[in-house]
């Protein structure tokens, strides 16, 4: 209905490499040529090509200059498909308009995705592998370095037999989190734009930056957004739909031992090293991320350095109800304060920050958008999957900031890391749930 096949009918179902053939090329241009609509594979392909990893260490808004790059490539790309307004503020921030054609009032509606990848691994020089037709069986990622996406380890893969994936080289991450949200999103209004006689109220368009470092929108000014409740389209699997997500804080400590010729250190040394491993040893081993799902929350060890004379250690705190999150704050605290009475109270220093909260209390007041959603989900035959998300999104900051801001999936897989892998048929249902919420969010108005 919504031309989503359209998306990702022209790839090669023949070529398990990303190389198209002649008369393919020729038809994705006669394609463009004569609907002048460009896939969201297309826009996904270009997006992931610019490196915008973020950088927790800096203080800079955004905190890395090239993320502006690609923001600034979105203004253009929206103003080039007749968005008037699309504009990027001082900040960084991109807004922009898709007015209403419809000749009543109804609630405006927001999507939202950011630009930034997470430090956890290069975004710099994707090489994206297309792999049509899906076989079901374990991905070659690269030969040359033996990394496979094996189905054994990722068993989510056996749904996607006979789908056409997106994966990485084996060396980056992919950039699915969250440009495959820039994507969609940026098609839908493509789509709009060209197709005036699908009606629609107001929608409102947000591109973030820096979420993956938990500040993607510290500036970002919600009143001049002007949308009645948005969603942001920065989940993973298709029919991913989420109103939960974790209370988090990051935890520092340092650990400042002594060094003595280990010759001579009886009763002398006090080893920073072993030290911060006693520290890790006190924590329970069943609250780290890897033995954890659903609800559990986790203390986890996120990177260590050390020396004998001094080492660090950076955690990340983690849990769904704001009691059990308080109580693992004041636990590691008095872990802490233990160790600092057994070696002196000059060895160890902790400083905790809260980075967001649970959305959940702040969505429940207007279950009706979730409503929506999962309305829309099920026009387009996906089976809505509502779950805690156990991360956050700039959903959750917006929700306390007075934007109700659920979030929505975008088909990804293994974000972060170089296992990454986006379905383009999951795309482009993503496409067509976006479109689904503008005729819901029409319908519930005039019922």
């Amino acid at each position: 209905m919504y031309l989503y096949a359209l998306i990702f009918e022209y790839m090669d179902k023949d070529n398990k490499t990303a190389t198209m053939s002649k008369q393919i090329e020729t038809k994705v241009i006669a394609l463009k040529e004569t609907m002048n609509m460009e896939t969201v594979t297309d826009k996904f392909l270009r997006y992931i090509s610019y490196d915008t990893q973020s950088d927790g260490e800096s203080t800079a808004h955004p905190s890395t200059a090239k993320q502006l790059v690609l923001l600034n490539l979105l203004v253009d790309e929206l103003k080039a498909l007749g968005v008037a307004d699309a504009v990027i503020d001082e900040y960084g921030y991109v807004m922009a308009t898709v007015p209403s054609n419809i000749d009543c009032e109804i609630p405006v509606v927001g999507f939202l995705s950011h630009v930034d990848t997470s430090p956890d691994m290069s975004g710099a020089n994707v090489n994206p592998q297309i792999v049509s037709n899906y076989d079901g069986g374990d991905i070659i990622l690269n030969r040359e370095k033996n990394v496979h996406l094996r189905v054994a380890d990722f068993p989510e893969m056996k749904a996607c037999k006979g789908q056409t994936l997106i994966t990485t080289d084996g060396t980056t991450l992919l950039g699915a989190d969250d440009k495959a949200g820039v994507a969609e999103i940026m098609w839908v209004v493509q789509y709009l734009q060209s197709h005036p006689d699908f009606k629609h109220g107001t929608l409102k368009i947000g591109f973030t930056y820096d979420e993956e470092i938990g500040h993607g929108v510290d500036k970002f000014d919600v009143e001049k957004f002007g949308a009645d409740f948005a969603y942001t389209v920065d989940g993973g699997e298709i029919g991913e739909l989420e109103y939960e997500n974790f209370n988090a804080a990051s935890a520092k400590i340092e650990v400042h031992g002594r060094n003595i010729h280990p010759g001579f250190a009886k009763d002398k040394m006090l080893n920073a090293i072993t030290i911060a491993m006693e520290l890790n040893a006190m924590l329970p081993p069943e609250q780290r991320p890897e033995y954890t799902s659903g609800y559990e929350g986790f203390y986890h060890l996120a990177s260590f350095n050390g020396t004998v004379e001094d080492a660090e250690l950076y955690y990340i705190i983690r849990d769904h109800d704001r009691d059990k999150f308080k109580q693992k704050k004041a636990y590691l605290r008095s872990c802490c304060e233990l160790l600092a009475e057994k070696y002196g109270g000059d060895v160890l220093k902790l400083g905790v920050g809260d980075q967001y909260y649970n959305m959940r209390e702040m969505i429940e007041p207007h279950l009706h958008i979730i409503e929506i959603a999962r309305q829309a989900m099920e026009k387009a035959g996906v089976t809505p999957l509502i779950k805690p998300i156990r991360g956050g999104t700039d959903g959750a900051h917006l929700s306390y900031m007075g934007l109700p801001c659920p979030n929505i999936f975008t088909g990804g897989h293994n974000f972060h890391g170089k296992y990454e892998f986006i379905p383009v048929e999951s795309m482009a249902k993503a496409c067509e749930v976006m479109l689904n919420i503008l005729e819901v969010n029409l319908y519930n108005q005039h019922r």
